[in-house]
């Protein structure tokens, strides 16, 4: 009997120890994806000098980790960690968006700008998360002094 206990002793040590050797490995962050954009803004998010910005939020929307990679091709897999974090707390929920830009600028929607987010809130240790970059801002702009054809766009 003696030695049963000592077996379930060591074995309950042991499976402690793992379980806490794989929290320090995962860490406060740890969160893999990938980021798709539709075939018909593929072209404008492959664009030279673009860069795509991974964007993790709190509840209160507040930025608390950001991957940037420049000049992306889609879909792109991404891993957000310890070294992407700018706060010290996660905790909860949390939003995952994307914003695929030529200036650089976070926050700053302007035309031309392709952005989306990941379909529900997810966890600090997530896996597999796809997120959606399907939305850009702007309208196709007309060609000017194009007689006879109106419909001619200025992309041609």
């Amino acid at each position: 009997m003696k030695k049963i206990l000592t077996a379930v002793a060591l074995a309950s040590v042991v499976a402690c120890v793992f379980c806490a050797a794989r929290k320090v490995n995962e860490g406060r962050l740890n969160v893999t994806g990938t980021v798709t954009v539709p075939e018909r803004l593929a072209k404008v998010a492959e664009a030279d000098n673009n860069s795509c910005a991974i964007i993790v939020k709190n509840a209160a929307d507040v930025p608390i980790a950001i991957k940037r990679v420049v000049n992306p091709k889609f879909p792109l897999e991404f891993k957000l960690g310890e070294d992407d974090l700018l706060a010290a707390d996660v905790e909860g929920d949390l939003k995952l968006e994307v914003q695929i830009n030529n200036h650089g600028k976070l926050g700053v929607i302007k035309e031309g700008d392709i952005f989306g987010a990941a379909a529900s809130s997810i966890k600090p240790n997530a896996k597999n998360v796809l997120v959606q970059a399907d939305k850009m801002t702007g309208m196709p702009k007309l060609a000017r002094n194009v007689r006879g054809n109106f419909f001619r766009t200025a992309a041609r």
